[in-house]
């Protein structure tokens, strides 16, 4: 009963840890991205303090496609 109570306890742990960035410098170095995957991209093109996110939003027939926006430098994900 107990090992149960453990195992199910890690399970919850090991799915509830938030999923961490991968940072590039540009975003032709994303040669693919996953549904829920982020990206920071430190290309300079957001105001100071903030960097780019790349997040795989939706399973298109085309592929996936991204939503890209600027996020607080401190906040985000790494």
């Amino acid at each position: 009963m107990m090992t149960r109570l453990i195992l199910a306890c890690t399970a919850a742990f090991v799915l509830a840890t938030p999923a961490f960035a991968d940072m590039v410098a540009r975003e032709s170095d994303i040669s693919g991205i996953r549904l829920g995957q982020h990206f920071l991209v430190d290309d300079g093109s957001c105001p100071a303090g903030q960097i780019k996110q790349i997040t795989g939003t939706k399973l298109t027939d085309k592929g996936i496609t991204s939503v890209k926006k600027c996020v607080d430098r401190k906040t985000a994900k790494r």
